[in-house]
């Protein structure tokens, strides 16, 4: 068939071979005869003739009549209230490109944003706040997944630093829109924890559910909820013992270690390393004859004498007393009457150095600056103890050779230490003394060692930059204090200083106040006319770092707070830091992102344990 163009006429000529009106087979009746073929021809516009074969005959007349009827339904439709629609439609979707086009989109998963046509309608106080909310989105929306294994895992702790903890603290070092270092991780969530038992938890139990992935009884470590608070018997019983992240980094070779402002026997180190029913067997002194006789070990000697403890890396903190009987108390290193002090004629730091002599492993013993300045970061093992109990406040520590290090300056030797190992290493940093602070009601000595921990995180990310990529960094918290953030004090005011005076009695009152405290927290005093009153705080110097504020409800200390704490978390798998989860959760993090403890890589043997539904 031919092309057909432009204006159409038929010859009504007959096609050799076939047959025409005229021509058709007698023999054969019209309706069996085949179909009727014409010659058609047609002008191309081109001033050629296009000729072709048509089996149906048609007219000019019928040509014209189609186009005629075409031409009267164009003019129908334009008059159609379909037509009116589609116009009203496109004239809807012109306006909506037309504004699009006022907006600029940035490409390369950047943000979207606005022009300068609509900043000119904003205030400088209003474009400030835009402008920030921007940045913001454009941080928030290009925020890259990690789903890399993390190599090294660095865990730090604040010990009490609740939510109202954090706030204050901000604001104490940076201002109201300032930020703590790990604030600016891209990944957080909150966590919440109650023990098995408690509403309000002590760090022994939620130290268990952060290194061990079980939430425990109040008061004891590195045991499950079947052993209770002192049964020594029951915690005997190796099925009810946790094993902890650090053992978990031990077996899949990897390098490990602590560091902790407190005594490295405390609530939270010693869930890393003991399985004990008491916190408070920190040395042979304070656990009872018949546990001793029993066979249950002070958390003491498992840090020395058991594994992971004997296996760890660094250990740094202090401690001596629980270590060492008979260690001198001097004021520069007092002995803690809070905590126990050994008399069973022990030295185990002695038997940790000689037991490294034995394997013939390099080691470093540390007991102040100069030590850790001129620390050999070649060594394998290294044991810092620095006090006789807790290591000093920040604000008093003495900063010459013979004196305490910092928890930066700590934590960077540690890392130093660590980071020659080659399929990486776990580290637990704990400031500890926020804690001990809180429990004394020293709201700022807290908020100091709020500081000092901000700067211990900072270092580390500096340090660890060429290795953020396949580090995972937390930040959390075992539990929060009751401290509270109150009043309608102005921007800019002291964190420490007056919110305004009270509506009920027109004393004055801090900012920042505890629910519960000591005696010295609970300060009521009765005036010239006999009444009872809450005292004046502006009779005090609110900015001392052992000013005590002011408590509703006295005891023999401040206590802790029930409520959730922030996790904050940067590097590989930090994203699974999402929601509101039980503070058993971080261990199961780490285990994941390290392929570590039960998602350790399988093996030929494992496989054929798991086959047969036997543990490996």
């Amino acid at each position: 068939m031919y092309e057909q163009d432009s204006v159409e006429s038929e010859l009504f000529l007959p096609i050799r071979g076939m047959a025409s009106e005229t021509e058709r087979d007698p023999g054969v009746s019209v309706q069996q005869q085949g179909p009727r073929y014409y010659l058609k021809s047609a002008t191309n516009g081109r001033g050629g003739l296009n000729v072709y074969v048509s089996n149906r005959r048609s007219s000019f007349c019928e040509q014209q009549q189609r186009d005629a009827q075409n031409s009267f339904s164009v003019r129908e439709f334009l008059k159609s209230k379909l037509f009116v629609s589609i116009l009203i439609v496109g004239a809807v979707f012109i306006t909506l490109i037309c504004i699009g086009l006022v907006v600029m989109y940035e490409r390369d998963g950047n943000v979207t944003q606005t022009i300068d046509v609509w900043r000119d309608k904003l205030t400088p106080e209003q474009l400030i706040w835009f402008d920030s909310g921007l940045d913001e989105l454009k941080k928030a929306l290009t925020v890259p997944i990690n789903t890399k294994r993390a190599k090294n895992v660095i865990l730090f702790i604040g010990d009490g630093m609740g939510p109202v903890s954090v706030t204050a603290g901000r604001i104490f070092k940076h201002g109201e829109g300032g930020k703590l270092s790990w604030e600016d991780f891209p990944h957080m969530g909150l966590l919440k924890t109650y023990t098995m038992d408690k509403q309000v938890p002590d760090s022994a139990s939620t130290a268990t559910a952060l290194f061990g992935g079980v939430k425990s009884n109040y008061g004891t470590n590195g045991v499950d909820a079947g052993v209770l608070r002192g049964d020594c018997y029951s915690s005997l019983n190796k099925s009810h013992h946790v094993e902890s992240i650090l053992h978990w980094a031990q077996k899949a070779g990897k390098g490990t270690g602590f560091v902790t402002t407190t005594r490295v026997t405390h609530a939270t180190p010693a869930s890393l390393f003991a399985n004990v029913p008491e916190r408070g067997w920190e040395c042979d002194a304070t656990m009872p004859e018949e546990a001793k006789n029993l066979g249950c070990l002070d958390i003491g000697r498992q840090l020395v004498e058991e594994e992971p403890g004997q296996k760890m890396n660094v250990i740094m903190g202090g401690g001596r007393q629980c270590l060492v009987s008979g260690v001198e108390d001097t004021p520069e290193d007092p002995i803690d009457t809070w905590s126990c002090n050994s008399k069973d004629g022990r030295n185990l730091i002695e038997k940790w150095k000689a037991d490294k002599m034995e394997k013939e492993q390099s080691f470093a013993v540390l007991q102040n600056n100069s030590d850790l300045v001129n620390l050999d970061v070649s060594n394998e093992f290294v044991l810092g103890v620095f006090a006789n109990g807790h290591l000093a406040y920040d604000h008093e520590r003495d900063k010459s050779d013979s004196g305490m290090p910092s928890l930066e300056e700590m934590t960077t030797a540690a890392l130093r230490v660590l980071r020659k190992h080659q399929k990486g290493f776990f580290l637990v940093v704990e400031g500890g003394m926020i804690d001990q602070a809180h429990h004394r009601g020293w709201a700022k000595t807290a908020l100091s060692e709020l500081s000092a921990m901000d700067d211990a995180v900072a270092a580390t990310v500096k340090l660890m930059t060429r290795e953020l990529e396949e580090t995972l960094i937390i930040v959390t918290s075992d539990h929060a204090h009751t401290l509270s953030m109150n009043g309608y004090p102005d921007k800019g005011n002291s964190i420490f200083g007056v919110a305004q005076n009270s509506k009920a009695d027109g004393i004055p009152y801090t900012t920042l106040t505890y629910g519960t405290g000591g005696p010295d927290g609970f300060q009521v005093e009765v005036d010239s006319q006999g009444k009872v009153h809450r005292r004046d705080p502006t009779l005090d110097n609110l900015e001392d770092y052992k000013y005590v504020q002011q408590v509703g409800i006295a005891t023999d200390e401040n206590i802790h707070g029930g409520v959730d704490v922030a996790v904050h978390a940067t590097g590989p798998m930090a994203h699974l830091f999402h929601c509101v989860h039980e503070n058993s959760y971080v261990a199961h993090v780490i285990s994941y992102a390290a392929r570590i403890g039960r998602f350790r890589d399988s093996s030929a043997a494992g496989a054929f344990f798991d086959l047969l539904g036997l543990s490996y």
